[in-house]
C-alpha cells in the first residue's frame, strides 16, 4: 500500500509538499479503513485529487510515474535523467528534485527516498520502520558512497553493487539488476504493485478480453453489459499474422504478445503460440442485432466514453477482488464519463473495500458531483490549487475548517472556499 508521498522542486510542486493515505479520526465509512493492528495506524482505500486546470494534478500523476519508471527501467549509459524541476525561478531550477516514498510491503513499512539532478543521483535512502516507529537503515547513498546498515553487513559483494551504480542509476534498481534481493520487496512494489492509467491510456490490459480462459474475461464482461454502453461483450477476432508487423519466429511457446497497430482506428491485436500455432487475434466489441445475433465492431468505431469505460475495466475488476494487492492511479477518471457511471464505478469498487484489504485507488477529476460526504471521507478528497507564483499546493479537505463545519462541501469547493477552481477573468471580452 502506498502510505506516504514527499515531493520537492518537481515540476509546479517548488515547496515540499506531503500526500498522505494515513486515516484521520474521522469515523465516517469506518468500515473500508484497512487497520493494521500491529503499527496501529489506519490506511484509506481511495483518495480523490481535485482542482482547476493547470493545477498542477497531472503533475503529481506524472512524478509517480516517472519514479516508477526511473526505479523499474533506469537509464542507459550517458543517458540524462528525465527530472522537471520547478521552473518559474531561477533558484529551483537549478536545485535537485527530490521524492520520499513510504510504502507498506507485506507487513512491513518501507521508507525510499532519493534527490536527483538531470545529471545524477545526489543521495538515496532506504530504511525499514519498526513497530516503535524507529527507522532501522538498509542504505544511504551520497554520490557514489554507500553505507549499509540494518541486517546487511558490508562485504566485498557490497562494495561491488555500489562500485557498479552509475551516476544516472538508482542503487536500488542497480542491486535488483545484479540479483541482490535483500532490497527487491521495494523494486518489486514499484514494477508490479503501482499501476498508472493516463487519460490516453489504451487497453493496456487487452489480452485478457480476447482470452475466454482468463480469469477475468467473465467478470469483465459481465461488468461492461451492466454500463449501458451498448457493448455486450468484448472478445477476439482471428486475424492473419502476415498482417502484422511481428517477426513470427520471436514468439516461443506460451509466448503472448500484444501488439497495437496505432493510426485512426487504432486497432489492437494479440499474438500467441499454442501448441505450435501461431494464434492472432484483433480486439473487437460485439453489440446485440435486433434479431438476437452478436454484431462486431471494430474499437475505433465506439465512442470516447465507451473506450474509456474499456481502459478502465481492468483496473476496476481487479481492484474488486478481495485479495487485490494493486495501488491504481488514474488520472482524469472522468473524462469522457457520464458522472453517473463514474460513481458506479467507484462505489462497485468501495463495496469492495474492507477493514483487511490491501488495494488503493487514486485518481484526479473535475466532477465534482463526486464531492459527497456519502461517497467519501474529508480526508480522502484532496484539493490541487496553483498560487499566483505558479507553484502548486495539495491539501486534504479534512485539513480545510470550512470543510469540518459546512456540510455543503460541493458549494463551499465551488464559491472558492478551498481553492482549486478556475480564477476566470473574462468580463468585458465576451460582450
Amino acid at each position: 500500500m502506498l502510505v506516504r508521498v514527499v515531493l520537492r522542486n518537481w515540476m509546479s510542486f517548488r515547496e515540499e509538499t506531503t500526500f498522505s493515505m494515513i486515516a484521520s479520526e474521522e469515523r465516517r465509512h469506518a468500515r473500508r479503513v484497512f487497520r493494521h493492528r500491529r503499527l496501529r495506524t489506519r490506511f484509506l482505500p481511495v483518495a480523490a485529487i481535485y482542482g482547476g486546470n493547470a493545477s498542477g494534478k497531472t503533475n503529481f500523476f506524472k512524478a509517480l510515474n516517472f519514479v516508477k519508471q526511473f526505479v523499474v527501467r533506469g537509464r542507459l549509459p550517458n543517458d540524462p535523467i528525465s527530472v522537471e524541476p520547478f521552473r518559474l525561478d531561477a533558484g529551483s531550477s537549478g536545485q535537485p528534485t527530490f521524492f520520499c516514498f513510504e510504502l507498506l510491503i507485506g507487513e512491513q513499512i518501507y521508507v525510499f527516498s532519493f534527490s536527483v539532478t538531470a545529471e545524477r543521483v545526489l543521495e538515496e535512502k532506504l530504511t525499514r520502520v519498526e513497530s516503535n516507529s524507529k527507522e532501522v537503515p538498509l542504505y544511504e547513498r551520497r554520490a557514489d558512497d554507500v553505507t549499509f546498515g540494518g541486517a546487511s553487513e558490508t562485504s566485498d559483494f557490497h562494495r561491488f553493487l555500489a562500485q557498479s551504480t552509475r551516476g544516472n542509476q538508482l542503487f536500488l534498481t542497480s542491486s535488483v539488476n545484479l540479483n541482490f534481493p535483500d532490497f527487491q520487496p521495494v523494486y518489486e512494489w514499484f514494477r508490479d504493485t503501482l499501476e498508472l492509467v493516463g487519460p490516453d491510456t489504451r487497453f493496456a490490459p487487452f489480452g485478457r478480453f480476447m482470452d475466454e480462459e482468463d480469469p477475468r474475461y467473465k467478470e469483465m464482461n459481465a461488468l461492461l453489459a451492466r454500463l449501458d454502453t451498448g457493448v455486450i461483450r468484448l472478445g477476439g477476432k482471428e486475424s492473419r499474422i502476415e498482417d502484422l508487423p511481428i517477426f513470427a519466429g520471436d514468439i516461443q511457446e506460451g509466448m503472448t504478445v500484444q501488439i497495437s497497430m496505432g493510426g485512426p482506428k487504432n486497432r489492437r491485436y494479440v499474438v500467441s503460440r499454442k501448441n505450435g500455432q501461431l494464434i492472432t487475434k484483433q480486439l473487437v466489441t460485439y453489440h446485440a442485432g435486433e434479431d438476437g445475433t452478436e454484431i462486431p465492431f471494430d474499437p475505433h468505431q465506439e465512442s470516447d466514453g465507451t473506450l474509456r469505460v474499456i481502459d478502465l475495466l481492468p483496473a476496476f475488476v481487479e481492484l474488486s477482488s478481495p485479495d487485490a494487492r494493486k495501488v491504481y492511479v488514474v488520472d482524469e477518471i472522468d473524462r469522457s464519463l457520464h458522472t453517473l457511471l463514474t460513481r458506479g464505478l467507484l462505489e462497485n469498487y468501495l463495496n469492495s473495500c474492507l477493514s483487511n484489504a490491501k488495494k488503493q485507488l487514486l485518481f484526479t477529476t473535475h466532477d465534482v458531483l463526486l464531492m459527497d460526504p456519502e461517497l467519501f471521507r474529508r480526508d480522502e478528497m484532496w484539493i490541487c490549487d496553483r498560487q499566483l507564483s505558479g507553484e502548486t499546493t495539495l491539501i486534504a479537505l479534512s485539513e480545510f475548517k470550512e470543510a469540518l463545519t459546512d456540510r455543503d462541501l460541493r458549494g463551499s469547493y465551488l464559491r472558492g472556499r478551498m481553492g482549486g477552481i478556475p480564477r476566470l477573468l473574462l468580463d468585458g471580452l465576451l460582450g
